[in-house]
């Protein structure tokens, strides 16, 4: 019996540290084998430590092929691999904190499950294999002992190599049972909404500026009405449930629903749950191209929003005001494909049906005027810095005001804006300005904080970044013109780790950028610490451009 312990107590504490782990990952994936298994493909010395891990035990029982020095060798190595595999998988201080949800206690369930059945149940059976041999002679005793331990270690062996895919498999083991749970929480969800009746549901998506938008309309809408937003980025069908079903309450009047996508359909799930009244689509761009894999799918899927409120429309009968459709008519992607003539179009150019005009930008704030489609003209300032603010507010005075909050109510409320937390949130810390864009990047998003970067005059100007990422086969070329656009704002370039760097460089390089001045850093403690110590004692901004999640390492 103590022996036994001794064999597996190893094991365990591996299997307890590296199946943690990898849920994290999975968990930071939300779920999606794509994800996880793009995270496997980027962690690639754990992965091949693992497979080494097998290598070198088939090259330690190769009995009389190999050298027996070499066996030795491989013996150590064997070794001082799993203590390795063991210290990295030893919990560290992650961005994004692994929680311990139902799911995750669920999929460790999983995890004993299959773990009995590789690594005890063989133990058991080949142990009552090796009794039954006893019971012939010594020799075929001894044989049988031999091959049952054998067949032990290898499949201890198996499962250490293989423990990376461990999540994967329970994942998919439990994929029917986490259908039912979500299935019965969406329709609960669905009731709850069904029972309020007088709810008006407002669906933003966009490639960009959603969340701003979000944040925008609740706080204008708020002049009028009692409104309930998805909060920070809760945009997934089970985000979008769970604020229904702990936040909804009677006195509820407008439901602002944040709506995200990452693959082709993804919003047609979320408008099926909650049907909404009203739409807007902020933008359409060159986004997790590598889920959607061409812009065609991503046109198609934020366009599923307003396809539901049309749908809607048309079952209820057409009435003035009843459901309406909003569009950035800024974006080229969206006027080059307006599929409704009949959405109200907002922004800076000529032909909005709101448009903004006499814009000026300052580090202080932004001023600028609107005029509605009745003709009516007012002016309107706020602290948020930046003309994709200003496109941002004009799409939230656009559906406010067409949803019957005066103009003039609503130049108050704009004064009252505040930054969105990690989307080019301006705080400043003595003569240190921190323009945080750290929760998302995509070409536009980078241009658009670059151009507001370019704003604070007199400044010395630092980027720090990892890059972009989830951008498919056009990632390098995305990430070298982001270098090139740096290049021309930027006083010091500071580079986050190694997935995107040379590509940035090489972007800022070829457009003529100072080598000294670009720096890469493994973490982004290390960066931050690098942007403090450059240019002590001087006025500076700096710029965080996206920050990766853990499973992008």
């Amino acid at each position: 019996m103590i022996f036994t312990i001794l064999i597996y107590l190893p094991i365990v504490c591996f299997a307890i540290l590296g199946l943690r782990y990898h849920t994290h990952m999975l968990q930071l994936s939300s779920y999606q084998f794509q994800g996880y298994f793009r995270h496997l493909k980027t962690d690639k010395a754990r992965m091949i430590a693992h497979i080494a891990f097998i290598l070198l035990f088939v090259i330690t029982m190769s009995g009389e092929l190999i050298n027996t020095g070499i066996q030795i060798l491989a013996l150590v190595a064997l070794l001082g691999v799993y203590v390795g595999l063991l210290i990295s998988y030893v919990p560290k201080q992650a961005k994004k904190k692994f929680v311990v949800t139902d799911r995750v206690k669920r999929l460790f369930v999983t995890y004993v499950i299959l773990s009995f059945l590789i690594l005890v149940l063989p133990y058991i059976i080949f142990g009552a294999f090796r009794r039954s041999y006893q019971d012939l002679s010594p020799e075929a005793g001894l044989a049988g002992a031999f091959i049952s331990m054998m067949i032990t270690v290898i499949m201890m062996v198996l499962y250490i190599g293989l423990l990376p895919l461990l999540p994967a498999l329970a994942n998919l083991i439990n994929k029917p049972i986490e259908n039912r749970i979500s299935r019965w929480y969406i329709d609960d969800a669905v009731r709850m909404i069904k029972e309020h009746g007088n709810l008006r549901i407002i669906g933003i998506t966009g490639s960009f500026g959603k969340t701003s938008v979000k944040y925008y309309l609740t706080t204008l809408l708020s002049e009028s009405f009692s409104v309930l937003m998805t909060p920070e980025s809760y945009n997934t069908p089970m985000g979008i449930v769970r604020t229904i079903r702990e936040h909804l309450k009677p006195t509820h009047e407008i439901f602002v629903c944040e709506m995200g996508a990452r693959h082709l359909h993804d919003i047609k799930e979320i408008t099926d749950i909650v049907h909404p009244d009203d739409g807007i689509v902020t933008s359409i761009g060159y986004q997790h191209l590598e889920t959607f894999h061409s812009l065609e799918n991503i046109i198609s899927t934020k366009y599923e929003l307003l396809d539901a409120v049309d749908e809607k429309e048309k079952a209820e009968g057409k009435q003035e005001g009843k459901h309406l459709k909003f569009v950035n008519g800024d974006n080229e992607i969206i006027r080059a494909n307006m599929k409704y003539p009949d959405a109200i179009t907002y922004g800076l150019s000529d032909g909005n049906d709101y448009q903004a005009k006499d814009v000026q930008v300052s580090g202080a704030g932004t001023s600028f005027t609107v005029t509605a489609p009745s003709g009516e003209t007012a002016e309107f300032t706020t602290r948020l810095v930046g003309r994709h603010n200003v496109e941002n507010i004009v799409g939230a005075i656009a559906a406010a005001n067409s949803l019957g909050v005066p103009m003039k109510k609503l130049v108050m409320a704009v004064r009252r804006l505040v930054s969105v937390p990690h989307r080019l949130e301006l705080t400043k810390h003595g003569n240190v300005s921190i323009l945080d864009d750290a929760y998302n990047s995509n070409p536009n998003g980078a241009k658009v904080a670059l151009e507001t970067l370019s704003l604070f005059e007199g400044s010395v100007k630092i980027l720090v970044t990892p890059g972009m990422v989830e951008l498919g086969e056009k990632e390098a070329e995305y990430n070298e013109e982001f270098g090139k656009q740096a290049a021309a704002v930027c006083d010091y370039i500071i580079l986050v780790g190694q997935k995107n760097s040379a590509d940035i460089e090489r972007g800022a390089l070829g457009a003529g950028f100072d080598k000294e001045r670009i720096f890469t850093k493994s973490s982004f403690k290390e960066a931050s610490e690098l942007m403090y110590e450059i240019d002590a004692g001087k006025e500076k901004v700096i710029l965080l451009e996206n920050d990766l999640p853990d499973n992008y390492k």
